[in-house]
């Protein structure tokens, strides 16, 4: 049996990983395939920190593989192609997302559906086609198959663009898939964290109208100044959620906490929609009643797929849109990990990986 590149002729490289469900992130040394004919090595510059590293980084889902890499959120510059590439080439801005993989051959990979492929591969801790665990962006170089780099374009900003990678087409995809993109319309958007400030920003770019939905009285300044949010709702005030009743066409559900729905889906116009995009640690009670009594819909959405990815960096571009973030150096990690368990930033982390991941 061929041995694979990576047996053949492995890169060494470099960055930080968790080595048990602690979570803590130390220095690490591994290695990585090398450029196949296929594949497009880049330098990482940037690599946004993501709610999903910690809750892998400490086992929270039961599957996490030890030592793990994180970082799904990872923008640089190409230093390399494979002799059948043809998209990229030396000296590109690229990314990658969440996935760096897919079968490529079931009903949805041929209809660019990449990321609900059931055999997609995770950009860390997942196992690639030859078998080897994958590692993440925090790390000082990625190898990545052709067909899973996104080309960031020259006019936005490295940093702010990593995390529209996940947080950015988390939220573009159900705005577009379930035909919240249209001028005029009335969308909500519930969290105002990672994923909701990008949420509101692209809504906004779209058309809509957009009210906030907060438990958090203090954040109505950032929401309406900051972010230009047409409206901002405490949901913990009936008096302020009766007055909206029945006025969005959809809602953009972020939070991950298990909270109630049935004040959210009130907020619903006759067949609208209400689209979780967080992961709950537990299950949710579910209304039946008001969705048959409105015909209303309670959807999902997972990332994007690799076409869809393109086109939301390409849109972000056009329309200025980037992440709110807080750059840091790599030897912060584990401070970070800890300011954003409690919301402490605003509203991203983005490692200078680049500048900062040096180990001797």
């Amino acid at each position: 049996m061929a041995k694979s590149p990576e047996e053949e002729h492995p890169k060494k490289a470099i960055g930080w990983a968790a080595r048990d469900s602690s979570g803590v992130l130390s220095p690490f040394k591994f290695s990585r395939r090398a450029t196949g004919e296929k594949d497009v090595t880049f330098k990482v510059l940037y690599c946004g920190i993501c709610h999903t590293d910690l809750h892998t980084a400490k086992n929270d889902w039961g599957s996490s593989k030890y030592p793990l890499v994180p970082g799904h959120e990872i923008v640089g510059v190409v230093t390399e192609v494979g002799s059948k590439v043809q998209k990229f080439k030396v000296g590109d801005k690229v990314g990658v997302g969440c996935m760096v993989g897919s079968c490529g051959s079931c009903d949805n990979c041929s209809h660019n559906l990449e990321n609900y492929c059931p055999k997609y591969i995770l950009t860390y801790g997942g196992k690639y086609h030859d078998g080897t665990i994958t590692y993440g962006g925090y790390s000082d170089f990625m190898v990545t198959e052709e067909g899973f780099v996104i080309r960031i374009p020259d006019n936005i900003p490295l940093d702010g663009a990593a995390p529209l990678l996940c947080a950015g087409i988390t939220t573009y995809s159900p705005l577009r898939h379930y035909g919240l993109d249209k001028p005029g319309m009335h969308v909500g958007v519930v969290g105002l964290g990672g994923l909701g400030h990008v949420a509101v920003k692209f809504a906004k770019a779209l058309g809509a109208r957009v009210t906030v939905i907060s438990t958090s009285p203090n954040k109505k300044d950032e929401a309406i100044k900051s972010l230009k949010a047409d409206a901002f709702l405490v949901s913990r005030e009936q008096d302020q959620m009766k007055a909206a009743m029945g006025t969005m066409d959809g809602i953009i559900d972020t939070v991950s906490a298990v909270h109630p729905l049935l004040p959210l889906i009130g907020l619903l116009k006759c067949d609208g929609k209400l689209v979780m995009v967080g992961l709950p640690e537990k299950p949710f009670e579910l209304p039946i009643t008001p969705l048959v009594l409105g015909r209303k819909i309670i959807a999902g959405s997972c990332i994007g797929g690799i076409k869809e990815t393109q086109e939301m960096i390409d849109f972000a571009a056009e329309h200025n849109i980037t992440s709110d973030i807080e750059v840091i150096p790599i030897d912060y990690l584990n401070t970070a990990t800890e300011r954003l368990l409690k919301a402490d930033v605003r509203y991203r982390f983005v490692i200078d990986v680049a500048n900062t991941l040096k180990i001797a």
